[in-house]
């Protein structure tokens, strides 16, 4: 299309020199400048949806629901009927994982002098005691016990000569003159002290001898119990514990009869095993439960896994070392070796209480009055008062009245806990805090919102825009483009029919 000259006196610019701009620079300019409020139209418009959108949100999560509320108010809450065991629960008590083991487990470690002949039994193989297990290689220990018994004909030949030095010597010295006897007795001391010496390796090399012929006559390991084999390491390539490095036993044998529960307690928690304690062991899968006697901690043999850590009072961390403990059951029926169960402390919590009984420690007492902090039908938290019956000092709990049914919800007292947080059901949205999970602390943790992502002004592509030279007339002396008598100042172009393309349109490059 044909290109039309407009003109316009710039009364802001030296001589009143004038520029001209065809129409087609005019046009190009125009859309130029469109484009460049689209894109910014669009990108308010992305923020404007992004800014109500979190206000929605905003308001949504504030006013929460009954699955969880505001993160900076909401609290964990539990049953009552879970808490006081008037369902399917038996409230919360401290629990031991444990796991089922025989009474007695045989491990069998090979000698560093001591090479395996033949391995006798496999995996899985039942043992009675005496059975013939592996033998070992004897040829190396029939070698050493010969040269043992040369080596000590050696040394008692070596004494006898001694002796007979000294014999010989003493009579020397009783001939010498007055200056020589310091020189005889110097030779005899010395002669004295190689055969005390010698008598130790004498008798070290008869112990040496001992040992390798008891060696070669139990060249035979057989079992000293009842059992079955539970495993036989390689010989070539055994196998390591993953956590010390070190290598497994050779052989392990499992004894046959009663069963025990073996647990494990660090320095942390030891305090809660007491030896004679009646136990209740609880079945993972059901309600079966078994009664057993809590045996002392085993000091002596901490477990190889080497432990825990905990946080110190510094901030830092500090190991702690497991060690086991078994329970002796009245009864095995029902149970299977290698069965994972709980143990937790016999305080006749099995046995049937009449009424509602609650963990003390969930009570506030303030003079006359008792409350707990439990949760309202909106899922709110208030103070609940209670009427207290008796109080089992053994248990540790009050019964409860009047005040809590067992369909409410219920909270471990926190001093950070106000009348009006959100309620958040600890069955539904608590995350797991293993047996004793629903104390200390209900608050739900804070969290920082993740900042709302905002758009990128896309690159204006510059690649098909004239240069000043291309839109601007030859020799025309444009000034600062940042003055007010710049490109700025332009406020209307016209064609040369005087129809207005726009007005307060052009903009600085």
């Amino acid at each position: 299309m044909p290109c039309y000259t407009g003109q316009r006196n710039m009364a802001g610019w030296p001589g009143g020199r004038r520029v001209v701009l065809d129409e087609c620079q005019i046009l190009y300019r125009w859309r130029k400048a469109m484009k460049r409020k689209k894109v910014q139209m669009i990108i308010a418009g992305v923020v404007l949806v992004v800014v109500i959108a979190g206000g929605v949100f905003f308001t949504v999560f504030r006013e929460g629901d009954s699955s969880g509320g505001n993160p900076d108010s909401a609290v964990y809450v539990d049953s009552v009927a879970e808490l006081c065991g008037l369902g399917s629960g038996n409230g919360l008590t401290d629990r031991f994982a444990g796991v089922v083991e025989p009474q007695k487990t045989w491990e069998i470690e090979l000698p560093s002098d001591k090479k395996v002949d033949e391995i006798l039994v496999q995996e899985g193989d039942e043992v009675k005691a005496g059975d013939k297990l592996f033998t070992y290689n004897t040829e190396e220990m029939e070698e050493n016990l010969a040269q043992a018994e040369i080596d000590l004909d050696r040394l008692a030949n070596e004494i006898d000569q001694t002796k007979e030095q000294i014999v010989s010597l003493k009579k020397e010295k009783a001939n010498a003159s007055a200056d020589s006897q310091l020189s005889y007795t110097t030779q005899i001391n010395s002669a004295e002290n190689e055969i005390k010496r010698k008598e130790y390796e004498q008798k070290s090399k008869q112990m040496e001898i001992g040992k390798l012929k008891n060696s070669i006559a139990n060249a035979e390991v057989t079992s000293e119990i009842d059992g079955v084999v539970k495993s036989v390491n390689s010989i070539e390539n055994p196998e390591v514990n993953s956590m010390t490095g070190e290598a497994e036993p050779f052989m392990t044998v499992l004894a046959t009869g009663n069963f025990r529960i073996k647990g494990t307690v660090n320095e942390q928690n030891m305090s809660a095993v007491i030896e004679g304690q009646p136990v209740i062991i609880h079945s993972r899968v059901d309600d079966t439960t078994w009664k057993g006697t809590m045996t002392a901690v085993d000091l002596e043999k901490p477990e190889k896994n080497g432990g825990m850590m905990y946080a110190s009072s510094d901030g830092g961390t500090e190991n702690s070392s497991n060690y086991p403990f078994y329970v002796e059951l009245e009864t095995a029926e029902g149970l299977m070796l290698g069965q994972h169960v709980y143990m937790e402390m016999d305080h006749g919590q099995d046995e049937p209480k009449e009424g509602m009984w609650l963990d003390s420690y969930y009570i506030v007492q303030e003079e006359n009055d008792a409350y707990v902090w439990a949760a309202t039908s909106k899922d709110k938290m208030e103070k609940r008062s209670v009427s207290l019956g008796e109080f089992d000092e053994e248990l540790q709990k009050y019964q409860i009245l009047d005040g809590l049914a067992e369909e409410d919800y219920i909270a471990f007292p926190d001093e950070s806990i106000q009348e009006g947080d959100n309620a958040v059901k600890n069955i539904d949205q608590a995350p797991e805090m293993g047996d004793m999970g629903g104390m200390g602390n209900n608050k739900v943790p804070e969290f920082d919102a993740a900042p709302a992502g905002g758009g990128s002004d896309e690159p204006v592509d510059d690649e098909d825009e004239p240069s000043d030279e291309e839109i601007y007339d030859g020799d025309a002396d444009l000034g600062d483009p940042g003055a007010s008598g710049g490109v700025d100042a332009i406020q209307d172009v016209e064609t040369i029919d005087g129809s207005a393309v726009f007005g307060n349109g052009l903009e600085e490059e």
